[in-house]
């Protein structure tokens, strides 16, 4: 396996899963070290296929129940999708909001701007209490929109 500790964010996340009651095993490892190291949103089987170039006796199963264990405890988060939430992405830090390629599935955060006046607008016009929202834009990457122009030249 690569060096784990060039990103400080794998150390942390080995911490909180162990004290989450997991044990720190090779697999787990490995599994975080593919999704820490992903500027994109990945589906659970990629993260296998990536986890399997490493080490090839990671489990399928093991990553299924690594990425909700990662979820349950605030690490990691669905990206809401037409087709499904079958992605997983780091969780923002903060209140952050979240750009998607729509091409490439690449990820970016951004701070989040103050919706709430206009949230609690439309919240107390139907008579709800907003107390929580979760805002995605999708868009076109930098390198996608190449790619899409050096193939409508050809």
């Amino acid at each position: 396996m690569k060096n784990t500790t060039s990103n400080p964010l794998i150390n942390i996340w080995l911490q909180k899963l162990q004290e989450s009651g997991q044990r720190l095993t090779r697999q787990r490892r490995v599994i975080i070290y593919v999704l820490l190291n992903s500027e994109r949103a990945l589906e659970p089987i990629e993260v296998y296929d990536l986890g399997r170039k490493t080490y090839p006796k990671l489990g399928l199963v093991t990553v299924y129940r690594t990425l909700e264990n990662l979820e349950d405890i605030g690490l990691l988060q669905k990206v809401h999708q037409p087709q499904g939430c079958n992605r997983y992405i780091k969780a923002a830090n903060g209140h952050q909001h979240l750009l998607i390629c729509s091409s490439c599935g690449k990820v970016k955060y951004f701070d989040g701007f103050d919706l709430k006046p206009q949230f609690n607008r439309v919240g107390d016009s139907l008579g709800f209490h907003i107390h929580d929202h979760w805002l995605q834009l999708f868009g076109t990457c930098r390198q996608c929109q190449s790619n899409l122009k050096l193939i409508k030249k050809s």
